[in-house]
């Protein structure tokens, strides 16, 4: 069941000075795509005073190659990033990008709109009724997490698929704000907390991804219940330089997890099979999905291995 939109204004700004003066109202919210935004607000989730609309905004829609490798505009679309030739050698971006949803969700759906994705959980994406009902929870107008009852903290979790694929790519972001620009490793971008999972303050906005030159070799892959649309319950990316392995993990966590694997790399089985450990340990999925937080923990760690090998010994 779905509610009747709440009221809200609606900013077109035209640049990123004008959607940063728009942000200054009190409740403003940022829209692009849309592909999660107009669901919060229909299930009653969100409800802006002013909703930011940073689709008309030039400067965050390309992709610039430089000398120290690529910066993508927070706007790209997903479907942009998979047909860029720009982005050919980086194929944990680009596979995904792919991955997300289906194409008529990619064809709207942004870089930045994926990599600030809302947490998602079994008892918080429900309709306002169901919420209501079940005394809502402590990402959303209560005062206790279901998954976890005695916590002091929710426990939703982080779903995008780009983030662990630009992350093992060495990815930095660029955010703009109303003291100027700063730019960060995209792995301190976020934060274990499933109420409030983004270093990002209500005035600011991320504009960019700076990205070096591409990893030697590089994939992703995710687990879902179906073959498309649905988020990961689990997603991986792996890149190798030659030397070293790097594994992101998506989808079992409230953030995206860097997980730092067995040294020196041998490739060898032993090599292998202590990864798959190591990422085992390094998670913690909760029950905010239907699937068993123990299958997701197995599954999410046999399909970092089979990556690693994947991308290190072709």
């Amino acid at each position: 069941m779905t509610q009747v939109l709440p009221d809200f204004r609606l900013s077109q700004p035209a640049t990123i000075a004008e959607a940063l003066t728009e942000l200054a109202w009190p409740g403003a919210q940022i829209i692009a795509g849309g592909t999660d935004k107009v669901v919060q607000l229909r299930r009653g989730l969100a409800a802006p005073a002013v909703l930011v609309d940073i689709t008309g905004i030039a400067d965050i829609t390309g992709i610039k190659a430089t000398s120290a490798g690529l910066t993508i505009g927070a706007g790209v679309t997903l479907a942009g990033l998979g047909g860029d030739p720009a982005l050919s050698a980086y194929d944990a971006i680009t596979q995904a990008a792919a991955s997300v949803a289906a194409p008529a969700h990619r064809s709207v759906a942004t870089l930045g709109g994926n990599l600030c994705l809302d947490t998602r959980c079994l008892y918080y994406n429900q309709s306002h009724w169901w919420r209501q009902a079940n005394d809502f929870c402590l990402k959303y107008q209560g005062d206790t997490c279901h998954v976890a009852p005695k916590g002091n903290r929710c426990r939703a979790v982080f779903a995008g698929d780009l983030a662990p694929a630009l992350m093992v790519s060495g990815a930095q972001v660029e955010i703009a704000g109303p003291e100027g620009r700063r730019r960060i490793p995209l792995r301190e971008f976020y934060v274990e907390d499933g109420a409030a999972p983004l270093r990002l303050a209500p005035r600011e906005l991320l504009v960019a991804v700076h990205l070096p030159p591409a990893p030697r070799a590089s994939a992703y892959g995710k687990i879902r219940q179906r073959g498309a649309i649905d988020f990961p319950l689990a997603g991986v990316a792996v890149a190798f330089d030659g030397a070293q392995v790097t594994v992101a993990v998506t989808g079992t966590n409230s953030c995206p997890v860097t997980i730092t694997p067995p040294t020196p790399f041998t490739g060898d089985d032993d090599w292998f099979d202590a990864l798959e450990k190591t990422v085992q340990k390094a998670v913690s999925p909760q029950r905010t999905s239907t699937t068993q937080p123990h299958y997701r923990r197995l599954s999410v760690a046999a399909l970092a291995a089979r990556l690693a090998r994947q991308v290190a010994c072709p």
